[in-house]
């Protein structure tokens, strides 16, 4: 494997230009992705509602409602992303220290790497509490999703984590040099640990699961505009292999995320869905 420099994962011909033409091919994928969603929910709405208005309504509140959950997704999946990309970035720049004759013991940066090697568990572990509490930030704050309860909240952020997972095993398979293994583990544990605590009944356990499992078509929304998304980035030269293909995922999912920011905040489906309420009722029947 090469060696890069500190700077080299920054890509420096990604610029202007080219964020803003990966920036509208987010647009369009998440633009895409909204539009299947919502027909979606004008299907359920048509199929269990007889009453003009109560199907007018149902369409959007399923609207609203699935569109958020996907939000949701890619929030909660980006947030522990960030995490496992911060701590293969961190192992890389260790094996170059090491590689360039810094050790634990002399050289400039021996402190960071004695605690690199002594802790690296912890510190994976207390990324691990960093990536919920930007979770937190982000679907609260910075994008606020009033239309998603706190049982809704639990299921998708599951979702999210089979779509990290996803993620890393593809990465193993196509054979990126990043060793993965630490990571998943510490997911998986992160996964039981949300149904293991003394107060847990395997009701609530059970109703997380086919929470879950009915929104499971978010997941795969999710994976195949990721996949999309990446295909092009790379294709194109925005992300560099050389990077790991871990941060060209991450990088992609920073652009759905600016791109959901934008859809949020300017309301855009406010106006628009409940002129589609209204061809919902004129084509009823």
């Amino acid at each position: 494997m090469g060696y890069m420099t500190f700077e080299a994962y920054t890509n420096p011909d990604f610029g202007i230009i080219e964020k803003l033409i990966f920036f509208f091919a987010a647009f369009v994928g998440v633009a895409l992705c909204i539009v299947i969603i919502v027909a979606g929910a004008h299907r359920s709405a048509k199929k269990t509602c007889g009453n003009e208005a109560d199907r007018r309504k149902t369409f959007l509140e399923l609207s609203y409602n699935r569109v958020q959950l996907f939000y949701e997704m890619l929030i909660s999946g980006t947030s522990v992303l960030s995490f496992s990309c911060a701590y293969v970035i961190a192992n890389h720049l260790y094996t170059i220290l090491l590689w360039k004759g810094q050790t634990a013991t002399q050289g400039r940066f021996s402190q960071w790497i004695a605690a690199w090697e002594g802790g690296k568990d912890f510190i994976l572990l207390l990324l691990i509490c960093l990536s919920c509490i930007l979770n937190t930030v982000l679907d609260r704050l910075v994008i606020p999703l009033k239309h998603v309860t706190k049982e809704e909240k639990a299921s998708i952020r599951l979702l999210a984590m089979f779509y990290v997972i996803v993620i890393l095993l593809f990465l193993n398979r196509i054979g990126d040099e990043s060793e993965y293994n630490p990571v998943m583990m510490y997911y998986l544990g992160l996964m039981v640990g949300r149904f293991v605590y003394f107060d847990a009944s395997f009701v609530d356990f059970l109703h997380t699961i086919k929470n879950a499992g009915v929104n499971a078509y978010l997941l795969l929304l999710g994976l195949l505009l990721t996949a999309e998304l990446c295909y092009i980035g790379f294709s194109a030269e925005f992300l560099l292999p050389r990077n790991y293909y871990i941060v060209g995922v991450f990088y992609t999912d920073l652009f759905m995320l600016a791109v959901i920011f934008f859809f949020h905040h300017t309301r855009i489906l406010k106006i628009i869905l409940p002129k589609l309420a209204g061809e919902v009722q004129k084509n009823a029947g």
